[in-house]
């Protein structure tokens, strides 16, 4: 109780006695701070007088009007925004010289009176600040400073002070933002003011007169802020509080013991459930330190491997499930994880405790602890020998399609084949019968003979090629990659190229630079591509003319590619077709299956290239596909052309080569 007593009364005088602490601190500061601004006022003042002073000297030691002369008029005008002009008057109040247009009746009679007390008494003079109406009826205050030479007078410098600009540029932009300022006289006529916070309160204030000769000016400051309140510090507010604040610890503490029973119980299931969740999920989970100590497996790992978790915690490498054939590549990738992509992962073999390999996709990051520092690294690895069998069997059905797609395409090619054949083979024939006849007749002739064999030969020849390039087609095989030259795969598959432009009536006319660097391809799957590309285009210009029948292919080098594109002149791709042109399944021919562009994708892209198409600017189609060289640094760029023979039938309507 006693104590209750002794704290009321300090209850009681501490807000007072803080309010007129306060009170008084904030006055002290605003004189403090109003001496500082009038000091800095007077200091330009003085500036402006002395810059002045030393003008009025080049003036009394040559009184010309020099170039020199006005460009130190002007400087000292632009470098101080708070002078309006500078004017020079002779002896006689004439202009000699003013930095803006200038007439003596503009200036205020208070400023010619000033002017006149400078002259009689010798000294400088300001003038009473005056109002200027040709100024806006802005209020302006000239300083006079009177020219003698030889104590005979020769004229002034009036330089003209804007009282608005004085306080705009001169007093700090932190003290106008808390406190109204104005310049006034002894009679309270204001003659210039700013309040950028807002007008001032007449709770502080303070005014300090600036002496000026010939005019008293006084400094106003007038602060925004207001008287401060009892409790502004709050102080007492803390001290009252304080027995409350005691209260609400205790129960803050109890508060926090309840709440920290709940995260032990909550971090108790969050474990229970990362256990099960770990134990269920499929993915193996693995945690090694920083030296590469296995220090945690999750049961889908284990199950993975075919080890126990006591068997793996603790191991370094080589790990007991490295495949012997990997861990050089295993010790690599320990050794520099931290340069793989986490993000993509990467693939591995592992082995199996009874010795089979797993194949396994593994994703791996660093493992951060609360501080940010690594402390290991964090491992997910996928069993991906489902998504292996997945790719083998895609492949095989990839192949399947290949095939198929190139028996349909000389069932299509099956007609033209029987009338090729058949022509050699008539000729075989008619060419045997005439030898024979000359055996049975007795009149065996060897020269007459020899032209009729000869004929036989390059006929069946002829037949043999048409067979071959059949055969080779269409012979199922493993893909296989090497580096050709594309001359020798268009001089394979120039017959079958021949006989689909034959049944049609269309010419021709292939374009191929020499030499052309080689390529890295399977001759069979690439002859397929440029097969399907040629027939698509044949059968595009069917309904034209027949000397608008012109088949085009051009083989060149870009870059560091070889660009083959195949041109025809049909009707172009509608665009609603253009949309789904390489969709597996989807064909504009009644009779067929939809994968040919689909598969000619494919295989392209297979070889690292592209396959694309655009509108032929002469109407129709080109189609393009890239493959990248074999060897590009060793192949220099040249656009020297070579025709290709095409020995194309004679009686087409248009059989060209290019060059």
């Amino acid at each position: 109780m006693l104590m209750a007593i002794l704290i009321l009364p300090v209850l009681i005088l501490l807000p007072w006695q803080s309010q007129k602490i306060e009170f008084r601190n904030r006055q002290e500061q605003l004189i403090a701070d109003t001496l500082w601004v009038e000091q800095g006022i007077r200091f330009h003042l003085l500036r402006n007088e002395e810059n002045l002073r030393f003008l009025g000297d080049t003036i009394i030691a040559n009184s010309k009007v020099s170039e020199q002369l006005k460009e130190r008029f002007s400087d000292l005008i632009e470098s101080h925004p708070e002078l309006q002009q500078l004017v020079w008057l002779d002896a006689n109040d004439h202009v000699r010289y003013s930095t803006r247009e200038f007439k003596l009746d503009d200036m205020s009679p208070l400023s010619q009176e000033a002017i006149e007390h400078a002259r009689e008494s010798r000294t400088p003079q300001y003038s009473e600040p005056a109002v200027q109406e040709a100024q806006d009826r802005a209020i302006f205050m000239d300083y006079h400073l009177p020219l003698f030479k030889d104590d005979q007078y020769i004229g002034s410098l009036v330089l003209t002070y804007k009282m608005s600009v004085i306080l705009e540029n001169m007093v700090p932009w932190w003290f106008a933002k808390d406190n109204q300022i104005s310049l006034s006289d002894l009679d309270d006529n204001v003659f210039a003011q700013r309040s950028d916070g807002g007008y001032g309160r007449n709770v502080y204030t303070h005014s300090r007169s600036l002496n000026l000769s010939g005019v008293n000016l006084i400094l106003k400051t007038n602060s925004i802020k207001e008287a401060p309140k009892l409790l502004s510090n709050y102080l007492v507010a803390a001290v009252v509080l304080m027995g409350l604040g005691l209260l609400w610890s205790l129960w803050a503490l109890w508060r926090d013991i309840l709440r920290r029973q709940a995260a032990e119980t909550a971090l108790r299931e969050q474990i229970a459930f990362r256990s099960a969740m770990e134990k269920s999920v499929v993915t193996g989970l693995r945690v090694r330190s920083m030296d590469g100590e296995l220090v945690y497996v999750n049961q889908a790992f284990c199950d993975m491997v075919g080890y126990r978790e006591d068997q793996l915690l603790g191991q370094k490498a080589p790990m007991v499930f490295w495949a012997s054939e990997a861990i050089e590549s295993y010790k690599k990738r320990s050794s520099n994880s931290s340069n793989y992509d986490s993000l993509n992962g990467f693939e591995t073999v592992y082995k199996h405790a009874d010795g089979h390999r797993i194949p396994v996709l593994i994703y791996e990051s660093a493992l951060l602890n609360d501080d940010g520092e690594q402390t290991g690294w964090m491992g997910s690895i996928l069993d991906i020998s489902e998504r292996k069998k997945s790719e083998q069997v895609l492949r095989e059905h990839e192949e399947r399609l290949e095939s198929s797609a190139r028996l349909a395409t000389m069932g299509e090619l099956a007609s033209v084949m029987a009338h090729e054949l058949n022509q050699p083979l008539a000729a075989i024939s008619s060419y045997a019968t005439g030898a024979l006849n000359m055996m049975k007749s007795g009149n065996l002739d060897a020269e007459m003979l020899q032209p009729a064999l000869t004929q036989m030969q390059n006929q069946a020849q002829r037949a043999g090629q048409i067979i071959r390039s059949v055969h080779g087609f269409v012979a199922k095989r493993e893909p296989n990659r090497v580096p050709l030259q594309l001359m020798a795969i268009f001089n394979s598959i120039l017959p079958l190229i021949k006989l689909q432009a034959k049944s049609y009536l269309i010419g021709v006319e292939i374009y191929i630079d020499d030499p052309l660097p080689d390529v890295l391809v399977d001759a069979i799957s690439l002859e397929q591509v440029i097969l399907n590309l040629t027939r698509n285009a044949l059968q595009a210009m069917q309904e034209l003319t027949l000397t608008q029948r012109i088949l085009q292919i051009e083989v060149k080098r870009v870059d560091n590619y070889v660009l083959t594109e195949v041109i025809d002149h049909g009707t172009g791709i509608p665009p609603e077709v253009a949309e789904r042109l390489f969709s597996p399944f989807f064909s504009t021919k009644s009779e067929g299956m939809g994968m040919g562009l689909n598969i000619c994708r494919t295989i392209i892209e297979f070889h690292g290239g592209q396959l694309t198409y655009r509108d032929n600017p002469n109407g129709g189609t080109i189609f393009s596909f890239t493959l990248p060289l074999a060897n590009p640094q060793a192949h220099a760029q040249t656009d020297t052309p070579i025709d290709l023979p095409t020995e194309l039938p004679t009686d087409l309507p248009t059989d060209t080569q290019k060059g």
